[in-house]
């Protein structure tokens, strides 16, 4: 019987795969699944979150597909501004000796 081949990630799957930039990158898929979660809650049609952004339809398309490299992690932010959320930076010194220090959506 063999043994099953696997390793154990990162926790970050852009570094996992070696996609440039990983950090940026997991947080911007993370504010991204927060807007989509908050237009699913609110039935809000791509064309009226596009208006609300003040984006085009097809950028917005784009984005909830996972092409949002043209928007900053601060657009995304006023992104979710905009559907009246609070949006709040917290900085404070890290604790753990066995994790790197990380930026998270919460």
């Amino acid at each position: 019987m063999t043994k099953p081949r696997y390793e154990t990630g990162s926790r970050n799957v852009f570094r996992d795969l070696g996609v440039p930039n990983a950090e940026e990158h997991l947080i911007k898929a993370q504010l991204v699944y927060k807007i989509d979660t908050l237009l699913k809650e609110r039935s809000l049609k791509q064309s009226e979150a596009a208006e609300l952004f003040g984006v085009r339809q097809p950028d917005v398309s784009k984005m909830l597909r996972g092409e949002f490299r043209q928007f900053s992690v601060e657009r995304l932010l006023r992104f979710l501004v905009a559907l009246d959320q609070d949006v709040s930076i917290v900085v404070k010194p890290h604790r753990s000796k066995h994790r790197a220090s990380a930026l998270q959506v919460l």
